[in-house]
């Protein structure tokens, strides 16, 4: 099932009515499910240019089959800039908790699960959501936009130089930079709200380096959240399932029993 983020584009500011690209879920529930399960929320990454395939549906496939219900959001990218995706990311989240009942989804149990520009997301989503609080006027608005866990595939959790591609152009926006104008590491972000978060990463990833994710991790234990961290020795950027490397596939069956384990996420009973 595909659900369109906005019915009508002229009621939401920043919107423009003649738009190209409408963002829209991807639905992957789990079937015969009696009992409310949790849900994982995917953003591919694609540094806001472009959405990845290789890290949409066949990542929320894999989390049907480990139990849990899943869904793909289609974000805005370039053209479009910052805070749209994020914008979007909080409306997901909006959607699938107002329709938890119908869908069987324990609604406090929500995690996002983001790929490198969409790990930012997800980090945003998770640590940021009252900065994204979009309004459509309709049942949504009473429900909370943040989630509940946050799972960070090599994520990109600075916009400084130091942790990002030498070259890269980054969008000016609120999502990249605080009130000063200094760019944002998101483990300086980390507090007592911070949802739990599992992370995973290379050593010899060359586009986001490894020191990202063990900044955060960093940030998350010395506040005492709950908070795994793995890094693999070998493997490039962008591995998503990690098929093709045989430490690194084991990455998403490690993430469901965080959620399960540390996070009190309901899953199926007939997950692989």
């Amino acid at each position: 099932m595909r659900i369109q983020l906005y019915s009508d584009a002229d009621s939401f500011p920043g919107v423009p009515s003649d738009w190209e690209f409408q963002p829209y879920l991807d639905t992957f529930l789990v079937d015969s499910v009696k009992n409310p399960l949790g849900a994982v929320l995917i953003f591919p990454g694609g540094g806001y240019n472009h959405r990845a395939y290789h890290e949409g549906d066949p990542i929320a496939r894999r989390f049907n089959e480990l139990g849990y219900h899943a869904f793909v959001l289609q974000y805005r990218v370039l053209p479009s800039t910052a805070p749209a995706a994020q914008l979007d990311a909080a409306r997901a989240v909006k959607i699938i908790r107002a329709n938890a009942e119908k869908w069987c989804i324990a609604p406090d149990k929500i995690a996002v699960c983001g790929f490198s520009a969409g790990g930012h997301l997800a980090a945003c989503t998770g640590m940021m959501a009252e900065q994204f609080n979009v309004k459509a006027n309709d049942y949504t608005d009473n429900f909370s936009g943040k989630a509940d866990a946050m799972l960070l595939c090599y994520a990109v959790l600075s916009a400084t130089w130091t942790y990002t591609d030498k070259g890269r152009e980054v969008p000016a926006g609120s999502p990249y930079y605080d009130s000063d104008g200094k760019f944002i590491d998101h483990w300086k972000l980390v507090d007592e709200n911070t949802p739990p978060a599992y992370i995973w990463h290379t050593a010899t990833d060359k586009a986001v380096p490894v020191e990202c994710a063990i900044e955060f991790a960093r940030a998350m234990w010395n506040l005492q959240k709950k908070c795994e961290l793995h890094v693999f020795p070998q493997g490039p950027h962008g591995r998503g399932l990690g098929l093709g490397h045989a430490d690194i596939v084991s990455w998403s069956k490690e993430a469901a029993v965080f959620l399960e384990k540390q996070c009190g996420f309901p899953r199926a009973v007939y997950y692989k």
